[in-house]
C-alpha cells in the first residue's frame, strides 16, 4: 500500500509512476476525500476537547450545587454531534482504504518504461546454451520414458495440470529441495523455516494478493483459509504486527513449501508438462531490510538465485522487468530465465522483488532506526531459490543424452547416493 503522505503531497510523482505501468489512475476523487477525512478528523477531535471541557463544568457545578441542567444539554447535543461525525468519519476511511489499497507500488527509477515483456531489459545471461547433434524432446516425453512423470495418472486422481512423480523423479525433486535449502543456509546465510501451508486474508492482504487476486487462490471451506499460492506469504507474515530493532536487519529467510495455484486466466497456456501446475514445490528467499540497504540486498538475493544454477551448470539469463511487466506490489523485480532446448527460448524460473515498503505498510511490519527512535517500515523482498518443478525441467532437457538417458549435474550426485544420470525403466 501506499504511503497517503505522497499521494496527497506529490501527487505527479504518483502519475508518473503509474503512467509507467502504462496505467492511469485518476487520483482526484482519493485527494478529495484525503481532504474531506482530515476535515472530519479535525473537526472531530475539536468537539471531543470541547466535550471534555464541558464534562469537566458539569462537575464543578454540581461539586459547588448549582444547576448543570443547560450543560448536560449542551453535552448531549455534542455528543450526537460526535457520534454522527464519527460514523462519516468511518464511512471516509473505509472508502479512502479501499482506493489506496487497488493502487499498485511505484516501480523504481531503475525500472525501464515499456508495456509489456517485449520492453524487458536483458541485464545478463550465464552458460552457453548445448548444441544437440539429435532433436531435442520436451520434459513430458523425457519424463514418460523415464518412467518418472505421470500426468495420466495424476489427472484421474485428481484433474488436469497435476503430477505424479514416481522413483527417480521423486527422488530427484526431493533432492533438489535438499540441495537448494543446503544451499542457502549453509552458503548464503539464510535461516530456514517451515511455515504453515495455509493462511488466513489478512496474511495475503499483506503481500498483496489479496484483494486483487482472488481468483488465483485456493479457499479452503469451512474455515475461510487460503492455501498459500508462495512461501511469500506465511514467511513475510512471520514479523506482520512487530516492530524489529535494526540491529536484526537484514533478516534473511528461507523456505520449502509446496505452492497451489488456480492459474486463472492462463488456460491454453503450457498445458502440457511441470511449467504451469496447480500444485507444485518451491524453495523461496525472503528478506528484510532497511530502505538504505534494501537494493544492495536485492542484488544480493538475485545472486543467490542465480548461484543454483550455476552450481546446476544450466544456461540463465537475468531480466530487468518493464514498468508493464511489473507485478502490482513490487518496485523492482528482476526474472531469471532458464534455457530450455526443447522450446528454444528462456522460461522464468524465478522472481527476484524488492516491494520497498509496500507489503510492510499493508502487514504493519516497522524498525526502530535507533533507541528511542521514531519507528518505520522495513522494506521487504523476496525470490525464488529456485521453483522446483521447472527446476526439474531444465534439468531433464538440458541433460538429456542420445540413448535416452538424462545426465545429472555434478552438485546432485552426492543427493541422487553418486549416480550421475537417470536412465529409462
Amino acid at each position: 500500500m501506499l504511503d497517503i503522505q505522497i499521494v496527497r503531497n506529490r501527487p505527479e510523482v504518483v502519475a508518473a509512476g503509474l503512467t509507467k505501468r502504462g496505467q492511469t489512475v485518476a487520483l482526484d476523487g482519493l485527494r478529495t476525500l484525503d481532504s474531506r477525512r482530515r476535515a472530519l478528523v479535525t473537526e472531530v477531535e475539536s468537539l471531543k476537547r470541547h466535550r471534555n471541557e464541558s464534562s469537566k463544568k458539569i462537575g464543578e457545578v454540581m461539586k459547588s450545587g448549582g444547576d448543570a441542567v443547560a450543560l448536560r444539554s449542551e453535552m448531549k447535543a455534542l455528543g450526537d454531534k460526535l457520534g454522527a461525525l464519527e460514523k462519516d468519519l468511518a464511512v471516509v476511511d473505509a472508502e479512502l482504504d479501499e482506493l489506496l489499497k487497488r493502487l499498485p507500488n511505484l516501480p523504481h527509477e531503475s525500472v525501464p518504461a515499456g508495456t509489456g515483456e517485449e520492453d524487458n531489459v536483458v541485464v545478463r545471461t550465464w552458460g552457453t546454451p548445448r548444441a544437440f547433434d539429435f532433436p531435442a524432446l520436451p520434459h513430458w516425453e523425457l519424463g514418460a520414458s523415464l518412467g518418472i512423470l505421470d500426468f495420466e495418472r495424476a489427472a484421474r486422481m485428481t484433474g488436469a495440470r497435476f503430477a505424479l512423480l514416481t522413483g527417480d523423479g521423486a527422488r530427484l525433486e526431493r533432492a533438489l529441495v535438499n540441495f537448494m535449502l543446503d544451499l542457502h543456509t549453509k552458503e548464503h546465510g539464510y535461516t530456514e523455516v517451515l511455515p504453515p501451508f495455509m493462511v488466513n486474508a489478512q496474511s495475503l492482504f499483506g503481500t498483496g494478493q489479496l484483494p486483487k487476486f482472488e481468483s488465483d487462490l485456493f479457499k479452503v471451506d469451512p474455515g475461510g483459509y487460503y492455501l498459500i499460492p508462495t512461501a511469500e506469504v506465511p514467511v513475510t507474515n512471520i514479523h506482520a504486527d512487530e516492530i524489529l530493532e535494526a540491529g536484526q536487519l537484514p533478516i534473511a529467510y528461507c523456505a520449502y513449501t509446496p505452492c497451489f495455484r488456480s492459474e486463472a486466466g492462463s488456460y491454453g497456456k503450457d498445458v502440457r508438462g511441470l511449467i504451469r501446475q496447480h500444485q507444485f514445490d518451491k524453495v523461496e528467499l525472503v528478506r528484510f531490510a532497511t530502505p538504505d540497504g534494501s537494493y544492495r540486498q536485492l542484488e544480493a538475493l538475485t545472486g543467490h538465485a542465480e548461484e543454483v544454477l550455476k552450481r546446476l551448470e544450466l544456461p540463465y539469463r537475468v531480466v530487468n522487468l518493464c514498468g508493464g511487466d511489473l507485478g502490482a506490489s513490487a518496485a523492482k523485480t528482476y526474472d531469471i530465465e532458464v534455457w530450455l532446448p526443447s522450446q528454444g527460448v528462456y522460461r522464468e524460473i524465478s522472481s527476484c522483488s524488492n516491494f520497498e515498503a509496500f507489503q510492510a505498510r499493508r502487514a504493519n511490519i516497522k524498525y526502530r532506526p535507533q533507541e528511542g527512535a521514531k519507528s518505520a517500515h522495513v522494506h521487504t523482498l523476496n525470490g525464488s531459490g529456485l521453483a522446483v518443478g521447472r527446476t526439474m525441467v531444465a534439468i531433464l532437457e538440458n541433460g538429456q543424452l542420445r540413448d535416452g538417458s538424462v545426465a545429472l549435474p555434478r552438485a546432485l550426485h552426492a543427493y541422487m547416493d553418486g549416480r550421475e544420470r537417470i536412465a529409462p525403466r
